[in-house]
């Protein structure tokens, strides 16, 4: 599950492999990054 995320108490941004803890503060809590792109839906 290769990715990047933020952790939750430091904000670091964190690109994990394996382990899912901050390198910088050791937390367990990270938050998936968004992309910018804005999605539209049309309502009914």
């Amino acid at each position: 599950m290769p990715g990047s995320y933020k952790c939750a108490r430091c904000k670091q941004k964190v690109d994990i492999d394996v382990n899912v803890r901050c390198p910088f503060c050791g937390h367990r809590i990270l938050f998936k990054e968004r992309g910018a792109a804005i999605k539209e839906l049309k309502a009914r």
